[in-house]
């Protein structure tokens, strides 16, 4: 059985320019960020308090944690919760860790995605 954590934030997903230097509000300190380049873009994901005005983002997710650390050689660890949520209408944005996973779900799917993986994870709250 997985062990999923509540994250008690709430997170946007911005999008910035792939030449530009990653902001200095993006590597403010909080619960949790993650930041990607690749040669399209440059994703950042933060609290949404962080995110200044005019940049484009998503804001209104929430996240869970898979407990872990998790072994490099387990699998399926995404898929057995993204499958679930998909049969059940929820979109998540997914992000990894070296040691976990993360799931971020819009608030509006929050407590219906809690529900639906909490019939086969224990939820920490």
């Amino acid at each position: 059985m997985l062990n999923l954590s509540v994250v008690h934030a709430q997170f946007a997903v911005s999008r910035l320019d792939a030449f530009l230097p990653v902001p200095n509000w993006a590597l403010e300190e909080g619960t949790f960020f993650s930041i990607t380049r690749t040669k399209d873009e440059l994703s950042i994901v933060c609290e949404e308090t962080k995110v200044p005005a005019g940049v484009k983002s998503e804001k209104g997710w929430c996240a869970l944690k898979v407990e872990g650390p998790l072994d490099f050689s387990l699998t399926g660890i995404l898929s057995s919760l993204a499958s679930p949520l998909a049969a059940a209408s929820i979109s998540i944005f997914a992000i990894s860790t070296y040691d976990t996973d993360y799931l971020l779900i819009k608030k509006g799917d929050f407590e219906k995605a809690l529900s639906v993986l909490g019939q086969f994870c224990k939820i920490l709250r």
